[in-house]
Formats: structure tokens, sequence, C-alpha cells
């Protein structure tokens, strides 16, 4: 019986083509294309950042593709099955997944065989030889940065002539020996990725193939053809040609657009924000493990007039957890730097210090490297929540995370009797406490409204993914407004009240809701108690727009019982933002 060669396995590959549903896409309005369009580039940028597997290895890259058989490839490279099977459910959860159909897919794992280098299947490679470093490159390799790229899944022949697995290993080994030299001669022009399937899909190998000339892949080819582990003993497949784009040029080839690859910016808003601080000659800690998230303001205001404001923004800025600090640097050009442990949140501080005087210039970023910040210095959320924000979305159901807490909220509105309400969520509360990232989920009563919220928190996003599917299945399940369903919603403001001052606060939310009434954009504010815990409540206002609600944020009243909160609350508030 002939030898089968060693084989050594390392990332699981996944090539996902889509066809975009050109006739639904050009028949939905403009706000469902435009969410579509965010939820595309959320996902894609969160893969590519390799936001889902905490940064760690991998690679992800999307594709226009050419001709019928598809518009787009997504490809990802994952350590595990789960990381892919999680990573392809993703999309399917996104807005922009309900435009697409998956045409064709393949999958695989990339591998080197005994044909390369039996020494290293006997353990005579040594580890950080050149043999080996080649090896572990091929099995865990770098998506390349080049335009093109062919993809096309191959078999060895089995026919009653030409039978590869009939001939002697030695005869094989040969064959693939000589088959590489002729790919070696393309080394710099193109790169290569080979994947196993057997077992996997209909063939036996995967091949994907990257240059910036498409011409040079089909000179490769093309020679390869006229070599005998091809001509004699190979079977293809459906070729698939394509080419890169960057994930925020979405929208521009959707639209037709040429997107031009080697055109994008290579320049990164890090880069951008740690060459200023080190002009300034500041240095910015941060909290153990934790990345700052910077807003650097420029100003050409006096350093006295920029300070005195600054000073009236920390105040409230102290308030959240999430803050680290916020300064003016005095130079030749005042500069306000403030850092915090989140990007949401230094966006968020953007659009206060934005509107601070004489402002020439805003730039948001983050000093490292923590995935959730694009190279646009955008920030996007690049974490599974985008997911999963998305899909309970299309159900008028908002996910999210308060800012500076590692927890993750679920928030859903029922009309639903309060006392069946109570009895579902406490059966599925009992289910929840199974599992250590539980915080707890709760049911709250609206004071002014016949309409309940279900509030679930939890130590991990995947615990809070979960809780949200079983909690959407509750009844009465309706959206934040009776009546409007857009704008901007601030659901957030948890507040633990101490005892002795729940009266005192409940006159006052009377009165900051009278504020409210008179207020410019706003909609509708309720109060939300806890039906367990009468001192546990939290605020959900709507607002026709976060320009508007930012409007009672910088103002004097929100400030004012920001500051008279901290003496009748147990505990700082947390604060949620919703688009």
């Amino acid at each position: 019986m002939p030898e089968a060669p060693q084989t050594d396995e390392g990332w699981y590959a996944l090539h996902d083509f889509r066809t975009v549903d050109w006739d639904a896409w050009r028949e939905a309005p403009e706000h469902e294309r435009e969410r579509a369009i965010e939820s595309g580039v959320d996902y894609l940028q969160a893969h590519e950042s390799l936001a889902d597997t905490d940064g760690e290895t991998g690679g992800s890259a999307v594709f226009t593709v050419l001709g019928h058989k598809a518009d787009l490839l997504i490809l990802h490279l994952r350590p595990t099955t789960t990381q892919l099977d999680t990573a392809e459910r993703r999309f399917e959860r996104t807005p922009f997944a309900r435009f697409t159909e998956q045409t064709s897919s393949y999958v695989s794992v990339t591998e080197v065989s005994g044909y390369m280098s039996q020494e290293y299947f006997e353990g005579e490679t040594v580890e950080d030889s050149g043999m080996a470093r080649y090896i572990r490159s091929r099995i865990e390799p770098e998506i390349p940065d080049a335009e093109h790229v062919c993809f096309y899944p191959m078999d060895k022949r089995r026919g009653e002539q030409d039978n590869w697995y009939d001939l002697p290993f030695e005869e094989r080994a040969d064959l693939m020996s000589n088959h590489g030299e002729i790919g070696r001669e393309y080394a710099g022009k193109v790169t290569q990725i080979i994947t196993g399937s057997i077992g996997f899909d209909d063939y036996e190998w995967g091949v994907t193939l990257f240059a910036d000339d498409p011409t040079e892949i089909k000179h490769l080819l093309y020679e390869m053809r006229f070599d005998p582990s091809s001509s004699r003993y190979a079977e293809f497949g459906s070729f698939y040609f394509g080419r890169r784009f960057d994930p925020s040029d979405l929208d521009a080839v959707l639209a037709g657009a040429p997107v031009d690859w080697d055109a994008r910016d290579d320049d990164s808003t890090t880069t951008d924000l740690s060459t200023r601080l080190d002009r300034l000659g500041v240095s910015l800690d941060a909290p153990e493990d934790t990345d700052s998230h910077v807003v650097l303001v420029s100003s050409d205001s006096s350093a006295e007039e920029l300070t005195d404001a600054v000073d009236d923004l920390r105040g409230n800025f102290e308030h959240y957890d999430s803050h680290i600090e916020t300064f003016v640097h005095e130079g030749d050009e005042p500069t306000v730097i403030s850092t915090w442990t989140t990007a949401r949140a230094a966006d968020t501080a953007a659009g206060f210090l934005e509107d601070l005087p004489g402002v020439t210039e805003t730039l948001t970023g983050s000093t490292g490297t923590t995935p959730a910040d694009d190279e646009s210095g955008s920030h996007h959320e690049t974490s599974e929540s985008s997911d999963l924000r998305s899909e309970l979305a299309s159900l008028d159901i908002y996910a999210g995370q308060p800012h500076g807490e590692d927890v993750h909220a679920i928030v859903l509105y029922s009309t639903a009797p309060t006392d069946e309400l109570e009895r579902e969520v406490a059966d599925l509360s009992d289910g929840f406490d199974r599992y250590d990232t539980h915080v707890e989920t709760s049911v709250y009563r609206a004071r002014d409204h016949e309409r309940s919220a279900v509030v679930s928190l939890w130590d991990t996003e995947s615990g809070a993914e979960t809780a949200g599917g079983y909690l959407a299945d509750l009844p009465g399940i309706i959206a934040r407004s009776d009546e409007e369903t857009d704008g901007f919603g601030t659901m957030g403001m948890f507040y633990t009240v101490k005892p002795e001052h729940r009266e005192e606060f409940l006159d006052t939310f009377g009165s900051v809701g009278d504020v409210l009434a008179g207020m410019d954009g706003h909609r509708e504010t309720d109060l939300m108690i806890n039906t367990a815990d009468e001192n546990d409540m939290f605020i959900a206002s709507q607002w026709r727009s976060k320009a508007d609600a930012m409007t009672f944020f910088r103002s004097d009243e929100f400030r004012e019982t920001v500051e008279w909160g901290r003496d009748i609350l147990t505990d700082r508030p947390r604060h949620v933002f919703l688009a």
C-alpha cells in the first residue's frame, strides 16, 4: 500500500462567497441602506482587526469578485472552528447580510505535508531554524497586503490510468518538489495559502493566490498546467477572481464607485496621536492592561480661559468610571488632553470638548492597539456586541455596554402585565444564574406609562448574546417609544438611591422632567423602577437627535443634578447611550 504523507495543520479557513440582491438594495429606503452599510463596515472592520479573538491570531479580508459567480468574498482564518463558525453566523445577524445570499463557500484548514520536509515531521528540525519558521508561516499565514486574489479548489486525480494515490511516496515527493520549483520562481510576485479540505468540503485542497499584478497569477497557473503534477494528476473546480478593498469602502463598492486599494491611507490616528503627544512632551498613564483612548483638542484661546472651561467639564467627566484624566497642556498653543478607558466614552467626551472656546482641531483615537479603534480615527463598535445590537435593533430592542464598565446590558421594553413578565423573567434568570458571567436580570416598571423594561447585565458580550436570544421571546415586546422609533435615545443613568433620599429623588426627577419637557428635540422621558427593589431605578429618554440630547447634557440643570446626585446615591450611576 502506498505511503500517505504526514501533515501538520494550523488555522481553519472559510471562503464565504456572497451575491448582492441588487433589486432589493435599490428598492430599500435610504435609512435601511445606511444602516446596512454601517453594520457591514463594523463587522468587516471588527474581524479584520481580530476583535472577535481579542486581537490574537488569525486574519480576515474582504474582496469584490468579478463575474457572475459572486459579488463579494469574505475570507476568514481562525485558530479554532468555534471562532470560524461564530464569524460566519455573526455576519448573518447584520442588517447588511439581509441584502446578500451565500452562493458558495469553502471550508478548509491550512496545511503542510511530508512532501515538503520529512525532517520537520521526524522532529529533526530546530525550532528556530529557517525551515521551521517557513513551515510556521504556511500553517499560520498572514493574509498578504496585495490587491488581487484568485481562489480555486482542486483534487488529485484517481482515474484508471492516472491515479495519484497509487504512486509510490518518493515519486509523489519528486513531482511536488518540481511543482514547487515553479512557484518559487514567482516569489515576491505571487503569494499562496494552501488549505486542506479532505472531509471538510467537496474537494481535497483549496488554493488562494494573492498578487498586485493580476497577470502574474495567470502566468504562474499557465506554467504549472504543463507540469505533470497538474497536467496528469490534477482536477480543478471553479475559479474565483477578485480585488481587495478596505471595509470602510463598502459604501463606494455598492455604489459602483472605483476603489483603489493602493490609494488607501495607511497613516492611522494612533500614529497621529502618538506623534502629537511626543511633540508636546506628554506621557499618558492608563490603568494596567488598558489602552488610553484620547481626545486631543487644540484651541487658540488663552490657557486661562481654556482651563476655566475645562474645570467646569471635569466635574461631569469625573462622574464616569471610564474617565482617567482631563487637563490643559500649556504651550505655544494650549491643548486639552482627555483620556478614557473606552473608545465610546472618549467619543462622548469629544462632543463636549468640541464646544470649548477657540477650538481649532479635535483628534480622537487610541494610543495603543485596542482593536476597537479603526485607522480613520472613527470609533465603531467592533466587538461582537455590534452584531448583537444590529440583530436586536430589527426588533426595536436595545443592547449595549455602559460606559466605563465591563458589563454588557440587554434592555427590552414590554407591555405585558408586570406579574406575567416577572414570572417569565424569574424562570430565565434562574437559568442564567448557572453562568458565572451573569450579573443580574431584573424587571423595571415605568412610573408614568403602561410598560415595563427587562434589564439583563452580563460580564461578557457572549453571555449577553446568548441571553438576548431568550429575552427577545418574552411577551409583549415593543419599541422604546409608543409612537417614535427613530431619533436618539439615552437609556441609562442607572441609579441606586439611598432609601432615606428616595422621595427626594422622585421629586427632583419630576423637576428635571419639567425641564426636559420644555427642551427642543425632547420626545419622552420615563423613570423605570425595579419591581424587586424600589431604590434601583433608571431613566430612559428619547430625543429627536443626538445633538438635542447633548444640549441637555451640557446644560447647567444636568450639571447641578449630577453634583446633587453624589450625595443621595449609593454608587455612581451607569450611563448608556443609544444611537
